[in-house]
């Protein structure tokens, strides 16, 4: 998209996607929005409408104020924030209902490259955010410092830990729903009790034999499938904070003290009714979540990620005074003589 705009990405996206877009209708229009509603069962819409309560309760809670601290010696210091100007969001789904401006008919890799390069009909955004497959990830990787990115994101994963108080079926089947994104999806249960990882096994046998995605989720379990062993509950958190998984559940006899213990998790689910379907779809808490051992240092996407800070700084001449000489050490330590200068002529009067 750099050299080709839009011509390159017309043409990528009906040679990979099979899709006929032009400058008159890659965006999406009302009409079209209006129709997406009148082919949608309502009962679906209701039900996103519900999740966007919870997801807008949950993130108004991040949301940070710019602040001021003054002292009567005549310094201003503090924080301003600011809302990034363009944001490029790559989702597939209910983008009017999240009050998205403009919506276009594009994804892929391409998607990415016209986001942050910009084209005739997409402009330039300054930063992109969204989750998509390999390619969508290794795009968002490449353009990164032309554009600020979230995270590359990699397959699903899930980890559980689990001590003999938890139930086989219950387990089993949150394993599954992760297993079930794609055949590089990551399932691990991490268990102090051995009987409970036989009675985990014998589970997923039975659901695979009525579960749709039966065969994604069977090349999921034989290529990134695990059960672990644990000699008791530190040793399984231990692992935890070491594997750093994107979704954690933790379904033991006391999960809110286990927790506690957690340092590296994307999102952590506790007790045996906080699914995580829970956090996909529903609770409020961003789905978008670190993954490949990146929530040692990633976040969740939030409000953060739309917004920058701007430190504030005021001296009046009776603050900088007493000081002055100070900061005139520091910047003479490091042989920048400018840095010094730009302090003492202001006091040249005093000399």
């Amino acid at each position: 998209m750099r050299q080709g705009g839009d011509k390159a990405l017309f043409e990528i996206t009906r040679k990979f996607d099979k899709a006929d877009i032009n400058a008159d209708n890659i965006r999406v229009t009302k009409e079209e929005i209006e129709q997406a509603y009148a082919d949608t069962d309502p009962a679906l819409i209701k039900v996103i409408r519900k999740a966007i309560v919870n997801i807008r309760a949950f993130h108004e809670k991040q949301k940070k104020n710019t602040w001021i601290d003054t002292t009567p010696n005549g310094t201003i210091l503090g924080q301003r924030i600011t809302p990034l100007a363009t944001v490029g969001v790559y989702v597939p789904v209910a983008a009017n209902e999240a009050g998205a401006d403009v919506i276009y008919k594009v994804g892929g890799a391409q998607a990415i490259a016209a986001m942050a390069y910009g084209t005739e009909s997409i402009p330039k955004v300054d930063k992109i955010v969204g989750p998509g497959n390999i390619y969508v990830a290794l795009a968002k990787k490449a353009v990164y410092g032309n554009v600020s990115i979230d995270s590359v994101a990699g397959p699903s994963e899930i980890m559980v830990i689990a001590d003999e108080t938890a139930n086989p079926r219950y387990v089993a089947a949150d394993l599954l729903s992760q297993a079930e994104h794609d055949e590089l999806a990551c399932a691990t249960l991490v268990t102090t009790s051995e009987t409970l990882a036989d009675k985990v096994n014998e589970e997923i046998d039975g659901f695979l034999k009525t579960l749709s995605r039966r065969e994604i989720i069977q090349k999921s379990l034989d290529n990134y499938g695990h059960i672990l062993l644990a000699q008791d509950i530190d040793e399984a958190v231990d692992i935890v904070n070491e594997i750093a998984p994107e979704h954690l559940e933790i379904v033991t006899a006391n999960p809110f003290e286990t927790m506690t213990k957690v340092r590296n998790a994307g999102a952590i689910f506790m007790g045996e009714y906080s699914s995580e379907p829970l956090g996909d779809y529903f609770a409020g808490p961003n789905h978008i979540l670190p993954t490949n051992g990146t929530a040692k240092f990633f976040s969740p996407l939030g409000v953060d990620d739309f917004v920058k800070r701007s430190s504030l700084i005021y001296y009046s001449r009776e603050a900088l005074e007493p000081v002055a000489e100070d900061i005139e050490t520091f910047a003479e330590a490091e042989g920048l003589t400018a840095h010094a200068n730009s302090i003492r002529v202001r006091f040249e009067d005093k000399k």
